[in-house]
């Protein structure tokens, strides 16, 4: 599933993971921060690892919800595996999310036997509404933090960066919708040729006529508007992503917790949808930046806990969320791949 350049390109992506994950933990002290880990109360981490099955879970369950919708209807079990097949897809290759979309969405339509544009639909439509309760999770955070704490830099600088990033979420949904057959012929013009001269090179390839990319860019769209029409489909999809997200920022309330410390709910709740926004980076699933951004939240916001176990904490929270949907998904995505 990952050849060729796509292959170089995550390798360097994992080689730049690597590097900013041993500058940070240079910087913090390696020695305390393997004595932090060696603190951690065993227990707590097997909690920590049932509430990361609970998060990929609840975001299975939302993209069942959306499938469902589409008239693509798998069972839940199904669902999951998928979309731990989905998040290893975005974990391995650069820019998160972004990199991984159309991986997931061909996972997607060979699991749910539908379209490509309908798995495509799906779990775009899932990532987009992911990001709404994190938004609104993250704001309450930010008001306890309001009402207790003068705003330092960092904690002003998230405050931006959350609310610029809401203002652009809703912009770009507004005008990518409302300029859709726009975007539909610019894609077309642009994806036409680029097929015939890899149907070129390729041998056996057939590159789909213009025709059939518009039918397909067609699809997708009318796809997405099912989603967006359906009320009852879309509160129970939101209702799965919060419980995700909950199930988040519980991972890392437990992985310091894990460590002797306890930390208010806000903390987490500002920290978690930060850090997933630093996933854009051109990393295999934001690995390094989602680490310091977590880091320094958490230090900054609770102010007497060590940087060496703020960061043993966060690797524990990462080693639950990020490595276990990346070994099981990837194993879903090889038994999809050989369909």
């Amino acid at each position: 599933m990952i050849r060729g350049g796509n292959l170089r390109a995550t390798l360097v992506g994992f080689a730049g993971a690597l590097v900013a994950l041993a500058a940070l933990s240079l910087l913090v002290g390696i020695e305390d921060i393997l004595g932090a880990l060696s603190l951690a109360d065993p227990s707590v981490i097997f909690v920590v690892i049932a509430v990361a099955v609970c998060w990929l879970t609840a975001w299975g369950l939302s993209l069942r919800t959306v499938l469902g919708v589409l008239g693509a209807p798998i069972t839940a079990p199904v669902a999951v595996l998928v979309f731990a097949g989905a998040t290893f897809a975005n974990n391995v290759t650069p820019f998160g999310q972004a990199g991984g979309e159309p991986v997931s969405a061909l996972l997607v339509s060979r699991a749910s036997d539908s379209e490509y544009e309908t798995g495509l639909a799906a779990i775009a439509s899932v990532d987009a509404l992911n990001f709404v309760p994190s938004i609104i999770l993250a704001l309450i955070g930010l008001g306890y933090f309001a009402t207790r704490i003068t705003f330092g830099e960092n904690l002003l600088l998230v405050s931006a960066v959350v609310v610029g990033f809401a203002i652009a979420l809703l912009l770009a949904v507004y005008f990518g919708w409302t300029n859709r057959y726009r975007v539909e012929r610019v894609a077309v013009d642009t994806l036409t040729p680029l097929a015939r001269r890899v149907g070129g090179v390729v041998p056996g390839l057939s590159p789909p006529s213009r025709a059939g990319l518009e039918r397909r860019i067609e699809g997708f769209f009318t796809a997405v508007e099912r989603v967006g029409t359906n009320p009852r489909g879309l509160l129970l999809a939101l209702c799965f992503s919060a419980a995700g997200w909950v199930g988040l920022a519980t991972s890392l309330w437990l992985s310091l917790f894990a460590l002797g410390h306890t930390v208010p709910a806000a903390v987490v709740l500002v920290a978690i949808p930060a850090g997933a926004m630093a996933g854009v980076t051109p990393l295999p699933g934001g690995l390094g930046g989602v680490e310091t951004v977590l880091g320094v939240l958490v230090t900054a916001t609770t102010g007497g806990i060590p940087a060496a176990t703020v960061l043993a904490a966060v690797l524990i929270h990462r080693g639950a969320t990020y490595a276990l949907p990346t070994v099981v998904g990837g194993a879903t995505a090889a038994v999809l791949a050989d369909r």
